[in-house]
């Protein structure tokens, strides 16, 4: 049986932190309103510090494995592309007719940092809330969206 949900696929460089826990933030708020991916131009692994972040806040991401775009493309359509990497959004190829539509959310890459492991883990945090805040508030305004059309068609 074919989901009536929509399709929403993260895509970043390596699919190791930022499009991990922008895919576990959107399936744990709403899961039951989309069929949530993630996906990388050139996958490196989960990050262990990505698990570990995502753990702190009771979402375990222990099971998840970076993919490549290549599993997505022309292979499932995808009504919305989110971007957390400016590099990927740069690289990508063409999206079109693959997604309906593409949004940037360029987010700092907490893999990128060095020093201390309890330095690493306060990006990792960092980013980890900026994603979820912009997931909650694009969440809020999909939803406002939906009812002022809804009200438009009465």
């Amino acid at each position: 049986m074919k989901s009536t949900k929509s399709t929403i696929l993260f895509l970043c460089s390596g699919n190791s932190a930022r499009s991990q826990m922008a895919e576990a933030l959107l399936r744990h708020h709403a899961g039951d309103r989309f069929d949530v991916f993630s996906a990388g131009l050139e996958p490196r692994g989960v990050n262990p510090l990505t698990v570990a972040v995502m753990d702190e806040i009771g979402i375990d991401i222990s099971e998840q494995r970076s993919k490549s775009v290549s599993e997505f493309l022309g292979k499932t359509t995808v009504n919305c592309a989110i971007f957390v990497c400016p590099r990927a959004e740069q690289s990508c190829p063409h999206l079109y007719p693959f997604s309906t539509k593409s949004l940037s959310w360029p987010f700092d890459d907490p893999a990128e940092v060095t020093g201390t492991t309890g330095e690493k883990l306060l990006k990792f945090r960092e980013v980890r809330d900026q994603i979820d805040r912009k997931i909650c508030a694009w969440l809020a305004s999909a939803g406002e969206e939906s009812r002022t059309t809804q009200g438009t068609r009465q």
